[in-house]
């Protein structure tokens, strides 16, 4: 029986491919050590980005790329998953505990963007992250009823607000804060500044993941949050029609100039099918959200269908992915949440809390 070497194992992982990352795990800098002992051997995987059961499934490949070989007589692989933080625009500095902040975007209303951030919230959650939940839309506040919630937040302390959690997602709203009904009539300061209160007097905690669900357009609300809230990334939700893919653009466009990195686009309602015959149709057109993503050289992350129960489900306060966590549509949700995530994981890392504060006293 001949020894098998290190460099021997580590060039047969580099055949294997992270699906979410799109290259090999070695490349990726995944494998983090690789030890042998008498034909056995130990290899440690670690992934940047909550994989849920994609994780088991890599692992298998790597037993099964490694148990055929000779001088090997048992393989033990463990993957693990670690979510670091990632670096923010320029002139603002990332909020204590909250690792990354994801901006859920859309160049108009209607396109589904609230119902794509809480699934893909859910999603990120159900993968293994600690997830927080802001609804950034002032004017039309959906999370509470999405997710399930009534009452109003507490303050323990008259200054800060405790978060509504619901299916272990930390959420916070002004839907929490006023009437379903009533309708806020507020110039763009006030939305900006109620936006800021929320995100920043709220008792967050420690999370891997704060997903951000904007308000739709790309006017002056928009561009000043972009400005004030430390994003890592953004992700623009679109449907294939070509107006919508003309407003979503413009979302694109307003990210490269305040230096947000964009995730990539998702394309929802992509496809009807029938629920009585199974006829698939292209209701809004064909293919838009892959075009984009190729014109600007972003990342195509996935489409959704336009599917009753995905509507009916997010009405009723239990999203597809808690509604049924088996069901095909929670699959591309959570493909969806996984190629972003990996995506973010890709970014630079926010090193800022690693360096200490110099200070410069004249003697």
């Amino acid at each position: 029986m001949s020894d098998v070497t290190k460099e021997q194992i580590e060039a047969l992982l580099g055949e294997i491919n992270d699906r979410y990352l799109e290259k090999d795990i070695v490349a990726a800098n995944q494998v983090k050590s690789i030890d042998i002992n008498e034909g056995r051997v130990f290899v440690r995987i670690q992934q940047g980005y909550p994989a849920g059961s994609y994780r088991e499934e890599i692992a298998q490949e790597i037993k099964d790329k490694l148990s055929g070989v000779e001088g090997i007589t048992d393989v033990d692989v463990n993957v693990e998953t670690r979510v670091v933080a990632h670096g923010v625009q320029k002139t603002l500095k990332r909020i204590d505990g909250i690792k990354n902040i994801i901006a859920v975007a859309s160049g108009k209303g209607g396109v589904g963007k609230s119902t794509t951030s809480v699934n893909l919230a859910l999603a990120l959650a159900a993968d293994g992250a600690s997830v927080g939940l802001l609804d950034a839309d002032i004017y039309g506040p959906s999370q509470p009823r999405m997710m399930g919630i009534e009452g109003q937040p507490e303050s323990e302390d008259g200054k800060t607000l405790e978060p509504m959690i619901n299916y272990d997602i930390k959420t916070m709203s002004i839907g929490f804060l006023v009437e379903e009904d009533t309708p806020m009539i507020w110039r763009g300061p006030m939305v900006t500044q109620a936006l800021e209160q929320l995100l920043s007097d709220t008792k967050w905690g420690d999370l891997d993941y704060l997903v951000v669900d904007l308000p739709p357009g790309t006017g002056d609300t928009q561009l000043t949050l972009s400005q004030k809230i430390p994003v890592s990334g953004a992700v623009i939700v679109t449907t294939p029609q070509d107006i919508a893919l003309l407003d979503a653009r413009k979302g694109l466009k307003m990210f490269e100039k305040v230096e947000i990195p964009v995730l990539g686009v998702v394309e929802n309602m992509s496809i009807h099918i029938c629920s009585e015959c199974g006829h698939a149709e292209h209701i809004f057109g064909e293919g838009g959200g892959k075009r984009m993503a190729a014109e600007f050289s972003v990342d195509h992350l996935g489409d959704l269908p336009l599917d009753m129960s995905i509507r009916v489900s997010t009405d009723g306060g239990k999203p597809s992915v808690v509604a049924d966590p088996d069901s095909k549509i929670t699959g591309m949700y959570k493909d969806i949440s996984r190629r972003m995530s990996a995506k973010l994981a890709e970014q630079s890392k926010d090193y800022s809390t690693k360096f200490p504060t110099i200070k410069i006293e004249n003697g």
